[in-house]
Protein backbone atom coordinates (compact mmCIF):
# COMPACT_ATOMS: atom_id res chain seq x y z
CA UNK A 1 0.00 0.00 0.00
CA UNK A 2 1.18 3.93 -0.33
CA UNK A 3 3.03 4.28 2.71
CA UNK A 4 2.64 8.26 2.72
CA UNK A 5 -1.36 8.06 2.56
CA UNK A 6 -3.38 8.93 4.76
CA UNK A 7 -6.38 7.67 3.19
CA UNK A 8 -8.48 4.43 3.53
CA UNK A 9 -8.54 1.93 0.95
CA UNK A 10 -11.55 2.08 -0.90
CA UNK A 11 -13.97 -1.28 -1.46
CA UNK A 12 -15.07 -0.51 -5.05
CA UNK A 13 -17.77 -3.48 -6.04
CA UNK A 14 -18.56 -4.08 -9.57
CA UNK A 15 -22.02 -3.44 -9.40
CA UNK A 16 -24.06 -5.01 -12.53
CA UNK A 17 -25.29 -1.68 -14.86
CA UNK A 18 -22.60 0.39 -12.78
CA UNK A 19 -19.46 -1.23 -13.26
CA UNK A 20 -18.27 1.52 -15.84
CA UNK A 21 -19.03 4.37 -12.75
CA UNK A 22 -16.89 2.47 -10.75
CA UNK A 23 -14.28 2.64 -12.68
CA UNK A 24 -14.17 6.13 -13.04
CA UNK A 25 -14.64 6.61 -8.99
CA UNK A 26 -11.58 4.41 -9.00
CA UNK A 27 -9.52 6.93 -10.96
CA UNK A 28 -10.97 9.65 -9.03
CA UNK A 29 -9.70 7.85 -5.87
CA UNK A 30 -6.20 7.56 -7.37
CA UNK A 31 -6.30 11.17 -8.24
CA UNK A 32 -6.96 12.05 -4.75
CA UNK A 33 -4.39 9.50 -3.09
CA UNK A 34 -6.19 7.11 -1.48
CA UNK A 35 -4.33 4.24 -0.25
CA UNK A 36 -6.02 1.26 -2.52
CA UNK A 37 -8.75 0.19 -4.04
CA UNK A 38 -10.03 -3.67 -2.23
CA UNK A 39 -12.78 -5.48 -4.55
CA UNK A 40 -15.65 -7.68 -2.68
CA UNK A 41 -16.42 -11.18 -5.08
CA UNK A 42 -19.83 -9.70 -5.09
CA UNK A 43 -19.85 -8.77 -8.96
CA UNK A 44 -16.75 -10.20 -9.97
CA UNK A 45 -14.01 -9.20 -8.16
CA UNK A 46 -11.24 -10.53 -10.35
CA UNK A 47 -12.87 -8.91 -13.55
CA UNK A 48 -13.08 -6.07 -11.65
CA UNK A 49 -9.04 -5.86 -10.98
CA UNK A 50 -8.50 -6.88 -14.48
CA UNK A 51 -10.20 -3.12 -15.40
CA UNK A 52 -8.51 -1.64 -13.02
CA UNK A 53 -4.92 -2.89 -14.39
CA UNK A 54 -5.69 -0.91 -17.66
CA UNK A 55 -7.33 2.01 -15.99
CA UNK A 56 -5.37 3.58 -12.85
CA UNK A 57 -1.56 3.81 -13.35
CA UNK A 58 -0.39 4.18 -9.75
CA UNK A 59 -3.02 2.79 -6.78
CA UNK A 60 -2.40 -0.54 -5.57
CA UNK A 61 -5.61 -2.54 -5.25
CA UNK A 62 -6.26 -6.03 -4.52
CA UNK A 63 -9.09 -8.75 -3.97
CA UNK A 64 -11.33 -8.41 -0.94
CA UNK A 65 -11.77 -11.37 -0.64
CA UNK A 66 -11.65 -13.77 -3.60
CA UNK A 67 -13.59 -17.43 -2.48
CA UNK A 68 -11.35 -20.26 -2.68
CA UNK A 69 -13.98 -22.57 -3.70
CA UNK A 70 -15.92 -22.85 -6.96
CA UNK A 71 -13.02 -21.98 -8.94
CA UNK A 72 -9.66 -23.95 -9.77
CA UNK A 73 -6.40 -23.04 -8.59
CA UNK A 74 -4.98 -22.91 -11.50
CA UNK A 75 -7.51 -20.68 -13.17
CA UNK A 76 -6.81 -18.39 -10.00
CA UNK A 77 -3.00 -18.83 -10.55
CA UNK A 78 -3.29 -17.64 -13.98
CA UNK A 79 -5.45 -14.57 -13.51
CA UNK A 80 -3.64 -13.33 -10.51
CA UNK A 81 -0.17 -13.53 -11.80
CA UNK A 82 -2.12 -11.73 -15.40
CA UNK A 83 -2.83 -8.90 -13.44
CA UNK A 84 0.24 -8.68 -11.20
CA UNK A 85 2.11 -8.12 -14.70
CA UNK A 86 -0.22 -6.00 -16.36
CA UNK A 87 -0.45 -3.89 -13.42
CA UNK A 88 3.04 -3.56 -12.90
CA UNK A 89 3.31 -5.70 -9.26
CA UNK A 90 0.24 -2.94 -8.27
CA UNK A 91 -2.03 -5.97 -7.26
CA UNK A 92 -2.79 -8.56 -4.48
CA UNK A 93 -4.47 -11.57 -4.25
CA UNK A 94 -6.94 -11.62 -1.05
CA UNK A 95 -8.47 -15.39 -0.75
CA UNK A 96 -10.86 -16.21 1.95
CA UNK A 97 -12.82 -19.50 2.70
CA UNK A 98 -16.02 -17.17 3.33
CA UNK A 99 -18.95 -18.95 4.95
CA UNK A 100 -20.69 -22.47 4.53
CA UNK A 101 -23.99 -21.06 3.79
CA UNK A 102 -22.53 -18.95 0.61
CA UNK A 103 -20.53 -22.09 -0.42
CA UNK A 104 -23.25 -24.08 -0.56
CA UNK A 105 -25.01 -22.43 -2.86
CA UNK A 106 -21.84 -22.95 -5.63
CA UNK A 107 -23.13 -26.65 -5.00
CA UNK A 108 -19.37 -26.61 -3.51
CA UNK A 109 -18.45 -29.33 -0.03
CA UNK A 110 -16.55 -26.87 1.87
CA UNK A 111 -13.80 -29.07 4.39
CA UNK A 112 -11.96 -28.17 7.30
CA UNK A 113 -11.42 -24.31 6.80
CA UNK A 114 -7.62 -23.91 7.68
CA UNK A 115 -6.48 -27.22 5.96
CA UNK A 116 -8.36 -25.79 2.70
CA UNK A 117 -6.58 -22.65 2.90
CA UNK A 118 -3.56 -24.44 3.34
CA UNK A 119 -3.66 -26.30 0.55
CA UNK A 120 -5.19 -24.06 -1.85
CA UNK A 121 -2.32 -21.35 -1.51
CA UNK A 122 0.25 -24.75 -1.99
CA UNK A 123 -2.06 -25.31 -5.19
CA UNK A 124 -1.18 -21.99 -6.39
CA UNK A 125 2.36 -21.90 -5.97
CA UNK A 126 2.76 -25.41 -7.34
CA UNK A 127 1.26 -23.37 -10.84
CA UNK A 128 3.46 -20.49 -10.57
CA UNK A 129 6.18 -22.12 -12.88
CA UNK A 130 3.73 -21.99 -15.55
CA UNK A 131 1.97 -19.34 -14.37
CA UNK A 132 4.60 -16.56 -14.24
CA UNK A 133 5.11 -14.75 -10.47
CA UNK A 134 1.95 -14.87 -8.26
CA UNK A 135 0.79 -11.36 -6.49
CA UNK A 136 1.24 -11.24 -2.37
CA UNK A 137 -1.48 -13.23 -1.28
CA UNK A 138 -3.57 -12.05 2.05
CA UNK A 139 -5.76 -14.69 3.83
CA UNK A 140 -9.28 -13.45 5.50
CA UNK A 141 -8.76 -14.34 9.27
CA UNK A 142 -11.18 -13.53 11.51
CA UNK A 143 -9.92 -16.09 14.27
CA UNK A 144 -6.71 -16.17 15.81
CA UNK A 145 -6.05 -19.69 13.82
CA UNK A 146 -6.30 -18.26 10.54
CA UNK A 147 -4.21 -15.44 11.65
CA UNK A 148 -1.57 -17.30 12.24
CA UNK A 149 -1.81 -19.53 9.48
CA UNK A 150 -1.95 -16.35 7.12
CA UNK A 151 1.83 -15.44 8.79
CA UNK A 152 2.60 -18.89 7.57
CA UNK A 153 1.67 -19.11 4.09
CA UNK A 154 0.74 -15.41 2.91
CA UNK A 155 2.05 -11.41 2.90
CA UNK A 156 -0.87 -10.03 4.87
CA UNK A 157 -4.15 -10.77 6.86
CA UNK A 158 -7.69 -9.47 6.22
CA UNK A 159 -10.75 -9.02 8.20
CA UNK A 160 -13.93 -8.15 7.83
CA UNK A 161 -16.67 -6.44 9.75
CA UNK A 162 -14.24 -7.18 12.91
CA UNK A 163 -14.03 -5.75 16.46
CA UNK A 164 -11.95 -3.43 16.73
CA UNK A 165 -10.95 -4.24 20.69
CA UNK A 166 -10.04 -7.58 19.28
CA UNK A 167 -8.20 -6.76 16.64
CA UNK A 168 -6.25 -4.79 19.06
CA UNK A 169 -4.63 -7.76 21.11
CA UNK A 170 -4.77 -10.12 17.88
CA UNK A 171 -2.42 -7.77 15.99
CA UNK A 172 -0.01 -8.39 18.52
CA UNK A 173 0.38 -11.49 17.25
CA UNK A 174 2.42 -10.63 14.49
CA UNK A 175 5.83 -12.64 14.30
CA UNK A 176 8.67 -10.20 14.10
CA UNK A 177 10.04 -11.82 10.63
CA UNK A 178 6.55 -10.30 9.42
CA UNK A 179 6.56 -6.91 10.35
CA UNK A 180 9.96 -6.81 8.96
CA UNK A 181 8.50 -8.11 5.66
CA UNK A 182 6.13 -5.67 5.91
CA UNK A 183 3.23 -8.11 6.60
CA UNK A 184 0.20 -6.64 5.65
CA UNK A 185 -2.81 -5.61 7.66
CA UNK A 186 -6.07 -4.30 6.63
CA UNK A 187 -10.32 -4.52 7.89
CA UNK A 188 -13.08 -3.50 6.12
CA UNK A 189 -15.54 -1.30 7.78
CA UNK A 190 -19.01 -0.45 7.17
CA UNK A 191 -18.62 3.02 7.35
CA UNK A 192 -21.18 5.71 6.87
CA UNK A 193 -21.40 9.55 7.43
CA UNK A 194 -23.66 11.52 8.16
CA UNK A 195 -24.21 14.33 10.80
CA UNK A 196 -27.37 12.26 11.98
CA UNK A 197 -25.76 9.39 13.79
CA UNK A 198 -28.56 7.56 14.72
CA UNK A 199 -29.93 7.81 10.64
CA UNK A 200 -26.16 6.27 10.08
CA UNK A 201 -25.98 3.85 12.59
CA UNK A 202 -29.03 2.07 11.16
CA UNK A 203 -27.76 1.87 7.77
CA UNK A 204 -24.80 0.22 9.30
CA UNK A 205 -27.43 -2.20 11.33
CA UNK A 206 -28.59 -2.97 7.92
CA UNK A 207 -25.67 -3.88 6.60
CA UNK A 208 -24.45 -6.22 9.47
CA UNK A 209 -28.04 -7.78 9.41
CA UNK A 210 -26.34 -9.95 6.78
CA UNK A 211 -23.60 -10.84 8.92
CA UNK A 212 -25.37 -11.50 11.76
CA UNK A 213 -26.83 -14.74 10.35
CA UNK A 214 -23.63 -15.80 9.71
CA UNK A 215 -22.34 -18.81 12.22
CA UNK A 216 -18.83 -17.99 12.05
CA UNK A 217 -19.27 -14.26 12.44
CA UNK A 218 -21.16 -15.10 15.67
CA UNK A 219 -18.84 -16.96 17.05
CA UNK A 220 -16.36 -15.15 16.16
CA UNK A 221 -18.09 -11.88 17.70
CA UNK A 222 -19.01 -13.87 20.79
CA UNK A 223 -15.50 -15.06 21.36
CA UNK A 224 -14.57 -10.74 21.18
CA UNK A 225 -16.88 -10.55 24.33
CA UNK A 226 -20.49 -9.78 22.44
CA UNK A 227 -21.74 -13.45 23.83
CA UNK A 228 -25.14 -11.69 24.84
CA UNK A 229 -25.35 -9.90 21.71
CA UNK A 230 -24.98 -12.70 19.93
CA UNK A 231 -26.57 -15.30 21.74
CA UNK A 232 -30.29 -12.97 21.88
CA UNK A 233 -29.96 -12.78 17.29
CA UNK A 234 -29.60 -16.65 17.31
CA UNK A 235 -32.81 -17.29 19.54
CA UNK A 236 -34.59 -14.57 17.24
CA UNK A 237 -33.09 -16.53 14.27
CA UNK A 238 -33.85 -19.94 15.22
CA UNK A 239 -37.54 -18.34 16.14
CA UNK A 240 -37.74 -16.64 12.97
CA UNK A 241 -37.97 -13.28 14.57
CA UNK A 242 -35.53 -11.53 11.53
CA UNK A 243 -37.00 -8.55 11.60
CA UNK A 244 -35.82 -8.27 15.31
CA UNK A 245 -31.98 -8.51 14.54
CA UNK A 246 -31.69 -4.78 13.95
CA UNK A 247 -32.42 -3.94 17.41
CA UNK A 248 -30.10 -7.09 19.44
CA UNK A 249 -27.22 -5.05 17.83
CA UNK A 250 -25.79 -3.04 20.66
CA UNK A 251 -24.53 0.39 20.55
CA UNK A 252 -21.61 -0.91 21.61
CA UNK A 253 -20.91 -3.51 19.34
CA UNK A 254 -21.96 -1.56 16.28
CA UNK A 255 -19.49 1.42 17.49
CA UNK A 256 -16.76 -1.65 17.66
CA UNK A 257 -17.58 -3.33 14.21
CA UNK A 258 -18.40 -0.25 12.39
CA UNK A 259 -17.80 3.54 11.60
CA UNK A 260 -20.80 6.02 11.47
CA UNK A 261 -22.12 9.49 12.45
CA UNK A 262 -20.00 12.70 11.52
CA UNK A 263 -17.10 13.79 9.10
CA UNK A 264 -14.77 14.01 12.16
CA UNK A 265 -15.94 10.78 13.97
CA UNK A 266 -15.31 8.93 10.76
CA UNK A 267 -12.37 10.26 9.97
CA UNK A 268 -10.85 9.71 13.58
CA UNK A 269 -11.83 6.46 12.81
CA UNK A 270 -9.94 5.68 9.96
CA UNK A 271 -7.25 6.58 12.24
CA UNK A 272 -7.58 4.44 14.76
CA UNK A 273 -7.44 1.83 13.04
CA UNK A 274 -4.30 2.71 11.48
CA UNK A 275 -2.51 3.68 14.56
CA UNK A 276 -2.84 0.23 15.78
CA UNK A 277 -1.11 -1.44 12.20
CA UNK A 278 -4.27 -2.38 10.50
CA UNK A 279 -5.49 -0.38 7.24
CA UNK A 280 -8.66 0.81 6.93
CA UNK A 281 -10.80 -0.29 4.24
CA UNK A 282 -14.12 2.04 3.72
CA UNK A 283 -17.15 0.11 2.70
CA UNK A 284 -19.14 2.82 2.31
CA UNK A 285 -23.32 3.59 2.04
CA UNK A 286 -25.23 6.20 2.55
CA UNK A 287 -27.92 7.69 4.46
CA UNK A 288 -29.01 8.98 1.05
CA UNK A 289 -28.33 6.64 -1.79
CA UNK A 290 -26.46 3.88 -3.06
CA UNK A 291 -22.97 3.06 -3.74
CA UNK A 292 -22.11 5.79 -6.16
CA UNK A 293 -23.48 8.66 -3.89
CA UNK A 294 -21.51 7.29 -1.00
CA UNK A 295 -18.02 7.07 -1.82
CA UNK A 296 -18.65 10.39 -3.39
CA UNK A 297 -19.50 11.54 0.16
CA UNK A 298 -16.05 9.71 1.59
CA UNK A 299 -14.30 11.94 -1.50
CA UNK A 300 -16.17 15.35 -0.07
CA UNK A 301 -15.07 14.43 3.96
CA UNK A 302 -11.63 14.99 2.76
CA UNK A 303 -12.01 18.17 0.37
Amino acid sequence: MNAVSTRPVLSVVASPGKRRSILDLAVEAERRGFAGLACPTLGGALGLCVSLAHETRRIRFYTAIQGIYGTSANEIANLAAHIDEISDGRFGLGLGVSHEPMVRRLGVAMGPPLSDMRDFVASLRAVEKYSGRLPPIYVAALRNRMFDLAQEIGQGALWANASFRNTTSQVERVGAAQLANGFYLANMIPTVIDDDPQAAAAVNRKTMQVYVRLPNYRNYWKAAGYVEEMEAIERAIDEGRNDSLAELMSDEWLADCTLFGSRDEVLQGFERWRDIGVEPIAVMSSTSGGQVKAINELFSAYD
